[in-house]
């Protein structure tokens, strides 16, 4: 790649990118892509199609400030002089300087993801940006008249049902009454991330105008995007926990164990089992992997009448109503009222002892191995009227959703009563 630094200060850098191109492509960084080296935000993408680049990098949490701006714009003049056409690119901060400089830069297009209209608190009010607001650098920062012309094409992509971005795009409209919209319901500010695609990027500077074409491109890129189904799932689930059982199950889905955190995973495992919209594929779809074990029949009842298992998914003790623990056996391993005694589970016919740490953190062992180091098996102790199970000097609890927690005094909450499974 052909690439020089052409304008650095205390606040940017900027770098051109040679490419064959007829238009010129300002593309403006964010706070991720801050300037590092000389790459380009959007680098992979503009050279796959060979566009002449000038990337403008933010080196500070500043927004562009406009004294680097109109320094950098005295001294690039015989870099921009000869492309007629002008694009303005960028996502967040960067959507934000594209908006700001496109009268400055003279571009006849800005795409605008997700873009701010200013980050002065007097402005807009919103903690995720106002924290980097700096009178000094940012004085009169927000998007004004003489910023932009109505002769100028904006595409302005965002989440409408995410109020944070959408307070910043309902004060831009007022200056753009021309400016085309395109939707991205449930990304929330995650555009950027959602719609990383070259060729999505080269119809987004290229191609006419056209909503339809527009939207038939994103969904393609949709559909391919992992990190768009992560935020889907984010966004539905707590409002419609069907909705997840529908994305599983008509759309190829391979997500590898670490895409979802465990708080969210937890969440997801829950819902599933719950509703019972999970088979072992789903899970696997989910980066989930698990063993399917044996059937057994009794079990320890909370005050709740809700049946204690093990969940081999999430490696955790909880607590299900006797509906979820029938339609979901698979997975959820009951615990076995055996008198005093270390608490076990059955597992493919083998015996598994469970296991703790001070982290709370659980795991099954087998019989003969050794315990690991810093863990130690939890205790079931049996009383004239229930049971208990103890982890040193605590005592394991559930609350009425079948979450388990360590208590240091034995309540109601932490008394089990045996009872065949069927009668739960």
């Amino acid at each position: 790649m052909d690439k020089e630094i052409i304008f650095e200060d205390d606040q940017i850098r900027v770098i051109f990118l040679k490419g064959t191109s007829n238009e010129l492509v300002f593309s403006f960084g964010d706070l991720i892509t801050r300037a590092k080296g000389n790459s380009i935000n959007a680098e992979k993408s503009l050279h796959k199609y060979d566009f002449n680049v000038i990337g403008i990098m933010p080196k500070q949490k500043s927004w562009f400030p406009e004294q680097s701006m109109l320094a950098m714009f005295e001294q690039i003049q015989s870099w921009i002089a000869p492309f007629a056409t002008r694009i303005a690119y960028g996502g967040s901060m960067g959507g934000y300087a594209a908006i700001k400089y496109s009268n400055l830069l003279n571009v006849q297009r800005v795409v605008a993801m997700v873009p701010q209209f200013s980050i002065d608190p007097t402005d807009v009010e919103d903690p995720r940006y106002n924290m980097f607001y700096q009178p000094e650098l940012n004085s009169h920062m927000r998007v004004q008249l003489g910023d932009v012309a109505p002769s100028r094409e904006y595409i302005i992509i965002y989440d409408p049902y995410y109020a944070a971005d959408r307070a910043h795009v309902e004060c831009l409209k007022p200056l753009l009454p021309s400016a085309k919209y395109l939707h991205l319901p449930y990304t929330n500010h995650d555009a950027i991330a959602v719609l990383a695609s070259s060729a999505l990027v080269h119809d987004l500077i290229r191609h006419p105008f056209d909503a339809g074409y527009f939207y038939q491109s994103m969904r393609k890129v949709k559909k391919n995007s992992k990190f768009y189904y992560r935020k889907v799932i984010e966004n539905l689930l707590p409002r419609h926990p069907s909705a997840l059982g529908k994305i599983l199950k008509n759309n190829d889905l391979m997500l590898d164990g670490q895409f979802f955190d465990a708080k969210q995973k937890q969440v997801i495992l829950r819902e599933l089992l719950r509703n019972k919209q999970v088979d072992q594929q789903d899970l696997s779809k989910l980066g989930i992997e698990v063993t399917m074990p044996q059937e057994k029949r009794s079990i320890l009842r909370d005050r709740f009448g809700h049946g204690l298992v093990f969940n081999v998914i999430s490696q955790k003790l909880e607590s299900y109503a006797a509906s979820a623990i029938a339609l979901n056996h698979k997975f959820l391993i009951p615990v076995y009222a055996k008198g005093n005694g270390l608490v076990q589970i059955v597992w493919n016919d083998q015996a598994l002892i469970v296991v703790m740490n001070d982290r709370q953190m659980m795991k099954l062992i087998r019989t003969e191995e050794a315990v690991p180091v810093g863990h130690h098996p939890l205790l079931m102790k049996k009383y004239s009227d229930y049971y208990a199970l103890a982890y040193k000097a605590q005592y394991l609890s559930t609350d009425e959703f079948g979450a388990t927690s360590m208590a240091e005094d034995l309540h109601s909450d932490g008394q089990f009563v045996a009872q065949p499974e069927g009668q739960i």
